[in-house]
């Protein structure tokens, strides 16, 4: 394969469907999503096996268990893409959307109009739910999309991208509205990164590597987030019951995924009512502690934790515990080891919150809730196309508003420039 020849066969069709998916109508839109839900739970056997050979060869090429966990398909994974799908359906169609329509002194009108961004660049690893999202806020904000997924996950996309063509078919939508890239071969991600002329935005999901990569190559914009370097700090006025819920949870709900607490930082104040408790859950968990002086001596069988151990995205069964002298210490904290990706305050006390809300600098900030829920799911918007950690153009959880931006409108009445 010529995968120049090929690359650019691909985005000259992905620039074509474009135009016709910008003007698609939001019922259009909604069949195609629907058809596609109902044709995956039809064919989710079909996936499965695909997802099975997947397994196999990841297995055998030796993928560590973060990696295998995010490629695993099961049939409840199906059944939420399929959900995730219709949750997509059933929100508004932001394109088209008209804002801050003011009359000027001269007499016409000026607005605002969202509109599509127009080709979307997605390039992910393992995850093949990924495929489906993508295509799914991809084409509800009226976008087309051009789909890389990672080699491991191979047979996978290609089972799910079958089931997305045939929605789009049966609504008589543009196929090349979404296409997933056939080849494994690396140089297709060169060549998509740098193709301005028909990809307006590159949306990368995967590993810190191959973000940098992207981020320092590609010439395309690009929407991302590093890594998840995401806290729980238990405030010196948490509730006790609260907190041993948030921080377990946080930790121990899903190991492999970049909103998953990697530190908890403990106020000292609250340190020896809560750290002995969550040790021992955590511990009987199979998570690894990593502490300092003062949280391990309140975790009887922690490690010493290194200088790396406080910047460090583990997705794994590891934790970092520090306990901070206050809520002062706990911001500067996190200003100086996060990754602005997500991190919450457990606390009781209202001032201390509503600073923690101010002043964290992160793009999503939570009060008394697990950083699991920083997901595009568990905000309502259906499902994401990823995290930015950015804040030019979208930030936190990418759905379709992220996919949109919007131009100016003016209405006159022959008006013109004195």
């Amino acid at each position: 394969m010529d995968i120049k020849n090929y690359m650019t066969d691909v985005g000259q069709r992905a620039r074509a469907a474009a135009r016709l998916m910008a003007r698609a109508g939001t019922q259009a839109k909604n069949a195609a999503l629907l058809a596609m839900a109902e044709r995956m739970e039809r064919d989710a056997a079909v996936l499965l096996a695909a997802n099975a050979k997947d397994i196999e060869a990841a297995k055998k090429s030796g993928l560590d268990a973060a990696m295998l966990d995010r490629l695993t398909l099961n049939q409840e994974r199906v059944q939420g893409m399929a959900e995730g799908l219709r949750q997509i359906a059933a929100l508004s169609d932001p394109v088209g959307e008209i804002t801050d329509l003011k009359y000027r002194p001269a007499g016409f009108q000026v607005g605002k109009m969202r509109v599509p961004l127009g080709v979307i660049g997605i390039i992910y690893e393992s995850r093949p739910n990924v495929t489906a999202d993508a295509a799914g806020l991809c084409l509800k904000s009226g976008n087309a999309a051009i789909l890389r997924g990672g080699s491991e996950a191979l047979h996978s996309n290609q089972a799910i991208a079958a089931c997305i063509r045939a929605g789009l078919q049966s609504a008589g939508l543009p196929q090349d509205a979404v296409q997933v890239i056939e080849t494994a071969d690396r140089a297709a991600v060169g060549e998509l990164i740098r193709m301005k002329q028909y990809v307006d935005v590159i949306v990368p999901r995967g590993g810190k590597s191959l973000i940098a990569r992207i981020s320092a190559e590609a010439t395309v914009p690009v929407i991302k987030h590093l890594d998840g370097v995401c806290h729980v700090y238990i405030d010196d006025k948490a509730d006790i019951e609260k907190a041993v819920k948030v921080a377990y949870n946080a930790k121990t709900q899903r190991y492999g995924t970049c909103n998953t607490m990697e530190t908890l930082l403990v106020a000292k104040g609250i340190a020896p009512r809560v750290l002995p408790q969550l040790g021992k859950m955590y511990q009987e968990a199979g998570v690894e502690l990593r502490t300092d002086e003062a949280a391990r001596a309140l975790m009887p069988g922690a490690k010493a934790a290194s200088a790396e151990d406080w910047d460090t995205e583990y997705l794994a069964p590891i934790l970092a515990v520090r306990v901070v002298n206050d809520l002062d210490a706990a911001i500067e904290h996190i200003a100086q080891h996060g990754s602005a990706h997500t991190d919450a305050i457990v606390t009781e006390d209202f001032s201390h919150a509503q600073r923690f809300l101010r002043e964290v600098d992160s793009s999503s900030v939570m009060v008394n809730a697990s950083t699991r829920l920083a997901d595009g799911f568990e905000y309502g918007l259906g499902a994401e196309i990823g995290i930015s950690t950015d804040k030019l153009h979208a930030r936190g959880p990418v759905g379709l508003e992220g996919l949109t931006t919007q131009k100016f409108i003016v209405l006159g009445d022959g008006h013109v420039r004195k």
